[in-house]
């Protein structure tokens, strides 16, 4: 119901874009967000974004990434600038709060170097 797509290896400084494909209204309603897992790290939350268009970020990729969102054709995105090695990781979209049933494969973005 949620498919992330975009990633890929990246070198660092490079700047891919994200996007979230939503099936039916899942975002129309919902706090739409990104969230990312680190090899041997935990799922975190990286941004999110409201029905409104307000965002939050975490402060790790503050002034680097921003979230958007298209509600005509149910997909978020996030642009990603300046990324760093640490950047490396899954990269998911869901809701806030998450649903599990929407955890998808997610897609992967790893940053060489």
């Amino acid at each position: 119901q949620l498919q992330a797509s975009g990633g890929g290896l990246v070198q660092a400084g490079g700047s891919p874009r994200l996007s979230c494909a939503a099936s039916g209204n899942i975002f129309s309603s919902s706090v739409a967000a990104w969230y990312r897992q680190a090899p041997g790290k935990q799922r975190a939350l990286v941004a999110t974004i409201t029905t409104r268009g307000s965002t939050t970020y975490a402060d790790s990729v503050k002034g680097r990434f921003t979230i958007s969102r298209d509600n005509a054709k149910s997909t978020v995105y996030l642009q990603m600038n300046s990324l760093q090695p640490e950047d490396t990781a899954v990269y998911y979209c869901n809701t806030v709060p998450f649903l599990v049933r929407y955890w998808g494969q997610g897609t992967l973005v790893t940053v060489s170097s």
